[in-house]
């Protein structure tokens, strides 16, 4: 298996890209607080997130040649912090990896929090670029563990960018894959691929599943007489067969009794669809049926793993990962409000 390398970047153009994009998160940042009538000199204490991912490679084994593995994000919490005046944190991702994990998904902690329960198996499901989700054995919140399961909407975008000439993002309603017949071979084909075969834990990201792979299965069915309906159709499945089939290999004994969806993907009624053909007695829901917005799931995540880090306090390390240290993940950069915020933890811990 080869790495996905469609960019030649120079060192000169990350630099200016990790420096712009914390320009831009402090102005989205500023925007945001005069939207909603807050001061950012009282009202903000921290600002955390992943900023942008440029690399993500958890599993170099998986791949030829001489790999480590290694992951970057940008967006420079220094340019954010002196921009905002508040203190922000960012590389939760590298931290994790820091202590022997992949640094992805990192949500199994807050999904338990959540929605542990005592008799039920449930699973929070993230359908985004890449698919992941948080498996919640019953009555046991600090048995969670979380993984990729492979393509989530990275595919289904490239090959309806591809067929519309940029012209749409996504297959909106899921219209495109609908009218489309679904070539099993090809999805056979994918699905014996080293990362769909690999044990957990893993994860996963454009590196291993990027446009380049999609408009190359596009490509080879088009050649062979496909519409580009069926091309849509057949990636869809890709993805939403991936799905079933890791619940059923790596779900949790009896199975999973309830799937809280979220992401993108979850608007698509043929992933949908076919996850509650293959999991007929699981109950499938949108997350926002426990008052989460289903866009907002992630930065709900990545305020609890910011408010953990300025505190010192680690979060529940999931199980079936290739290290059970624990430890605080994340970096801190301080702002003006520092000082401020030091006295209140103080006053409060």
């Amino acid at each position: 298996m080869r790495l996905i390398k469609e960019n030649a970047t120079t060192p000169e153009e990350l630099a200016i890209v990790n420096i712009q994009l914390g320009e831009v998160i402090g102005d989205a940042v500023k925007w945001f607080a005069q939207k909603n009538d807050l001061n950012m000199a009282t009202d903000i204490d921290l600002i955390g997130g992943q900023g942008q991912t440029i690399w993500h490679l958890p599993l170099p084994e998986l791949f030829e040649g001489n790999q480590s593995r290694a992951h970057l994000d940008m967006a420079e919490i220094a340019i954010i912090a002196a921009s905002t005046g508040v203190t922000s944190l960012g590389n939760f991702r590298v931290s994790d990896m820091a202590l022997g994990r992949q640094g992805c998904p990192l949500f199994a902690a807050l999904d338990s929090l959540l929605l542990s329960h005592p008799t039920l198996n449930r699973a929070v499901q993230n359908i985004g670029g890449i698919e992941s989700f948080s498996i919640l054995p019953r009555g046991a919140v600090e048995e969670c563990y979380d993984f990729d399961t492979g393509p989530g909407n990275v595919f289904i975008d490239a090959a309806v960018r591809y067929f519309t000439g940029g012209q749409q993002e996504y297959d909106k309603d899921g219209a495109m894959g609908q009218k489309g017949r679904v070539d099993q071979s090809v999805v056979d084909k994918v699905l014996q691929g080293p990362y769909f075969v690999h044990d957990i834990p893993k994860t996963t990201g454009r590196e291993t599943f990027g446009d380049r792979m999609a408009e190359d299965i596009c490509d080879e069915m088009l050649h062979r007489g496909a519409t580009p309906e069926d091309c849509v159709a057949t990636i869809t499945r890709i993805t939403d067969k991936a799905l079933a089939d890791a619940y059923e290999r790596w779900g949790p004994p009896g199975g999973v009794d309830e799937i809280y969806m979220g992401g993108g993907g979850s608007y698509n009624p043929n992933i949908i669809n076919y996850l509650k053909q293959r999991l007929p007695n699981t109950l499938i829901v949108p997350i926002s049926e426990i008052g989460i917005p289903v866009g907002v799931k992630e930065a709900l995540g990545f305020a609890l793993l910011t408010l953990k880090c300025f505190v010192g306090r680690p979060m529940i390390v999931p199980k079936r990962t290739e290290s059970d240290r624990s430890g605080v993940v994340g970096q801190i950069q301080p702002g003006k409000n520092m000082h401020r915020i030091r006295q209140h933890v103080a006053q409060v811990s």
